[in-house]
């Protein structure tokens, strides 16, 4: 698969995942307890032996940078790489990217030195597990310029997407950016000769944003100064060129929102959850901490998820995910609560050398209940809060968007979105909070 080039688009802003993404990128976030949403599109390039990858980083880039030097490193005999390509200012364009094809278009520079025959174009922050191999096989066997990921998805998930229409051979014959809640896009119900599972009523094929291009395919359609591949480069292609669909109807979530991230994390704690990472056929690779195994003390844990490095004592967890490194102290509940732990662990003496040996220990304080939140990194929880359990709204029965912390002006006390109570990196709860 040496002749196929994998490009990994990571710069988005991600203003719909704030506050996770207040200083990191969306492919950045964690995930899983132990994974960054990034570490999803890489390991399934490498699974398929696609081990030539650049990756397109552009907003709040140094946390992913940092996880990507740490994780992806090839050793020589493979001639792999997984390398960075942050905007750059060069003599020819001084701004940033302007969409996802502009950002293609201002690294075909680097690109060429590969000699590619094909470009694999990913999103750096969706939830999947694909064959590349057999995605690159069908584009081949096809004869198609450019062949487009796409899945079946019902009226209402239709709205957000890039719908698409073809031929019962799969060729695309229109292509419609996101046309709403409101538009009539009965014209583009998947046709009776397309086999896709309509059991849930009439289905639409949603563009995965995952594109196979000829190399001379990418070059004419880069030729011009178009910015986004969904908006403007697929459309006019499929006026002039032979572009394919490739139907997958398995497991895949665009992780946009909030309530996104929220669902499909907790999912991953059912028995039978629909994206398995335990499948050792296909492993989701990440960063090698070596941390020691997770000690449980005297604790009740109920269908959840721990991961490497936690101390868990006397405690009860339930349809939970703990991440990395998490101290949940005596007494401490949690129930659908989403934790991503912490970056170091911290000593006595660290906090008394930090002059910050007043403020709670990072992670869960004594007695602290929590329902329905997403707790990120380096959180320090104290004593005795409750955390989504009373309602407890203002007077006028509004609760804030934002509160800040009283000892840290710059980092928000909590935020609420889609119902979920969000306790952003780095913040302080004070013992006895209500929330």
């Amino acid at each position: 698969m040496a002749e196929v080039l994998s490009i990994v688009l990571g710069g988005g802003k991600g203003t719909r995942l704030y506050p996770l993404t207040k200083d990191r990128s969306k492919p950045a976030v964690p995930f899983g307890g132990k994974f960054r949403l990034v570490d999803i599109p890489i390991s399934n390039c490498i699974n398929a032996n696609l081990r030539q990858i650049y990756i397109l980083t552009q907003f709040n880039s140094a946390s992913l940078h940092l996880h990507l030097s740490q994780t992806y490193v090839f050793d020589s005999f493979s001639k792999g790489f997984a390398e960075i390509l942050a905007a750059e200012q060069t003599l020819e364009h001084s701004g940033w990217y302007e969409g996802t094809a502009d950002a293609v278009r201002k690294n075909l520079v680097h690109f060429r030195t590969q000699n590619p025959e094909y470009y694999l174009i990913l999103s750096g922050d969706q939830l999947y597990r694909m064959d590349l191999k057999d995605f690159m096989a069908q584009h081949k066997e096809s004869g198609a310029a450019i062949t487009i990921a796409c899945t079946p998805v019902d009226r209402e998930n239709a709205s957000q997407l890039g719908i698409l229409r073809t031929n019962k051979s799969k060729v695309i014959t229109e292509f419609l950016e996101k046309p709403g809640p409101t538009r009539d896009i009965s014209d583009f119900k998947v046709p009776p000769e397309v086999k896709v599972d309509q059991s849930k009523g009439d289905m639409f094929l949603g563009s995965m944003g995952i594109y196979i291009f000829d190399a001379k395919a990418m070059e004419s359609c880069l030729a011009t100064e178009k910015e986004d591949f969904g908006k403007q480069i697929i459309p006019e292609a499929i006026k002039k060129l032979k572009v394919n669909a490739y139907i997958f109807e398995d497991y895949w979530e665009d992780i946009g929102t909030i309530k996104n991230f929220y669902e499909a994390s907790l999912d991953l704690t059912k028995v039978n959850p629909k994206f398995d990472i335990y499948d050792e056929r296909r492993p989701i690779y990440t960063h090698m901490r070596n941390l020691p195994p997770s000690k449980m003390n005297f604790s009740n844990m109920n269908q959840s998820i721990a991961s490497e490095g936690c101390i868990i004592t006397n405690a009860s967890i339930s349809n939970s995910i703990v991440g990395i490194r998490s101290i949940i102290e005596s007494g401490a509940s949690l129930n659908g609560v989403v934790c991503m732990g912490a970056d170091f662990y911290e000593s006595v003496r660290q906090k008394q050398k930090n002059g910050d040996e007043k403020l709670p220990n990072i992670g869960i304080g004594k007695g602290t209940i929590i329902k329905k939140a997403i707790i990120d990194k380096n959180a320090r929880i104290g004593e005795g809060c409750r955390i989504g359990v009373d309602d407890i709204s203002r007077p006028d029965g509004v609760f804030p968007a934002e509160e800040k912390n009283p000892s840290d002006s710059t980092v928000p006390h909590y935020q609420i979105v889609d119902g979920i109570i969000v306790i952003p990196k780095n913040a302080v709860i004070p013992s006895g909070t209500k929330i």
